[in-house]
């Protein structure tokens, strides 16, 4: 193997539960109940239906949990179905950076491995904390949009490290899991570009579910290429260029887990910011009051969610939650952003699209220099009368530095599961995932998300 390989799995087999600081298991926990929140929330939706059905077709040797219920499934059948349901709302975590994406898609896949292996709370917080890292240490160095290719392209080794701890893989397995997840899974930026469909929030679900699947291949004895990274037509030299990615190992500076966002609403994250911007504005002046709304971000902000001329005219919810424009119009037209602002009837609403046409977004250099280390933005509301008003933002809530406490995370969790879990329900899966290190396995915990066929606030 590559000398990358080769570092990754050498990490992978060397990164223990005793390694984490208190600090970072609590926040691997946190990241766990909101990646299980959102999956809640998700579960519902058509994709999530889809990949349930198709779920259920497979049998699984040992048998995997699908969120919700239903026929047990294939580990990486498991893995695809739980990340749907997860990454269907665009509320879970970020990794704001370079390359940026959603480590908690992540989650599934180390889910699905522990629960075949009989894996303790234990081992899936110490795989979620690796899967964040590896795939953070990818994503911090390389800014891959630009280059046309898509998140999955880190998140399927990270999953696939994450899988592999889980199912216990030697160093010469793990390495040759690495390769099987990146040689064959180079995803395309297309996902996230014009007018987006249902597979946008299925992207990093195929990746879950491939990272998986590697590390069954590999536990079975499967050899991968032996230079994925390095050689010839390998990563480096067809998609990234060389990357450093500096030297793993406890010790070495925060965990990347710990760096990551946790959202407050329910859109892509360069919405955040602008959404609390336009809803703090909103209390100035009326939504019927304003002539023109301008927003200044950063770069990256603009490129994704306020550029392409579909952003300012939605046909989907995908589309919707990456649009500046939509965000930035419910919030002020409603004074809220939740869930429920993307049915179909919202997102085509033709009432909206008045307002819409007055919000003009733009790049400024000054807030793209800050980026990502914040997340700045500045919005201006001209009245009718001439009349201007602004609000400025550097950190959005959920940012690192402006973090949800663990009582609003529980807030959010029960309110993304209140429409599938009964209250009594979501009380003992926070308990039980506040405690997970004290959890001896990990299926019996699955089965607190079992919808009863009713569901709903009770």
């Amino acid at each position: 193997m590559d000398a990358t390989a080769r570092r990754i799995s050498d990490y992978t087999v060397r990164l223990e539960y005793s390694h984490l600081p208190p600090e970072t298991v609590h926040q691997a926990k946190r990241r766990i109940i909101d990646a299980l929140g959102c999956a809640m929330g998700g579960y519902g939706s058509e994709p999530a239906r889809i990949a349930r059905r198709l779920a259920s077709r497979t049998r699984g040797s040992p048998p995997a949990t699908v969120l919700g219920g239903g026929p047990a499934t294939s580990p990486e059948m498991a893995a695809f179905a739980n990340t749907v349901m997860l990454r269907y709302l665009d509320c879970n975590d970020t990794f704001v950076s370079a390359g940026t994406g959603h480590p908690s898609d992540m989650v599934p896949a180390v889910l699905a491995a522990c629960e075949i292996a009989g894996g303790p709370g234990k081992t899936l917080i110490t795989g979620t904390v690796l899967a964040y890292e590896v795939c953070g240490r990818f994503s911090e160095r390389v800014s891959i949009d630009g280059q046309g290719w898509d998140q999955g392209i880190f998140s399927v080794i990270g999953a696939a490290c994450g899988a592999a701890k889980a199912l216990g893989l030697s160093r010469e397995q793990t390495a040759h899991a690495v390769s099987m997840a990146v040689v064959p899974n180079l995803p395309l930026r297309h996902t996230r570009a014009g007018e987006l469909s249902m597979w946008k929030g299925c992207a990093t679900a195929a990746a879950t579910r491939n990272g998986v699947f590697s590390a069954l291949l590999a536990q079975e004895g499967l050899e991968g290429p032996f230079e994925p990274f390095e050689g010839r037509h390998g990563l480096y030299e067809q998609a990234t260029g060389p990357i450093d990615l500096g030297e793993f190992g406890p010790g070495g500076g925060p965990f990347k887990l710990d760096q990551t966002s946790l959202k407050f609403y329910p859109s892509q994250i360069h919405t955040q910011g602008p959404v609390a911007l336009a809803l703090e504005l909103r209390t100035r002046v009326g939504p019927e009051d304003v002539a023109a709304i301008n927003l200044e971000t950063y770069r990256t902000a603009w490129h994704s969610a306020g550029r392409e001329p579909e952003k300012w005219d939605p046909k989907t919810r995908e589309t919707a939650d990456h649009s500046l424009p939509y965000m930035i119009s419910v919030a002020f037209r409603d004074g809220r952003v939740g869930a429920d602002s993307f049915t179909p009837e919202q997102v085509l609403d033709p009432a909206l699209r008045p307002l819409m046409r007055k919000v003009h977004v733009s790049e400024a250099p000054a807030f793209t220099a800050r980026y990502p280390a914040e997340q700045p933005g500045r919005m201006e509301v001209v009245s009718r009368s001439g009349e201007r008003f602004y609000a400025e933002t550097s950190y959005p809530k959920g940012h690192p530095m402006n973090p949800l406490t663990d009582g609003e995370l529980e807030d959010k969790f029960h309110g993304l599961a209140s429409g599938v879990l009964v209250k009594e329900q979501r009380d003992r899966a926070l308990e039980a995932l506040w405690g997970l290190e004290r959890v001896d396995e990990i299926g019996p915990l699955l089965g607190l998300f079992r919808c009863d066929g009713e569901g709903g606030e009770r």
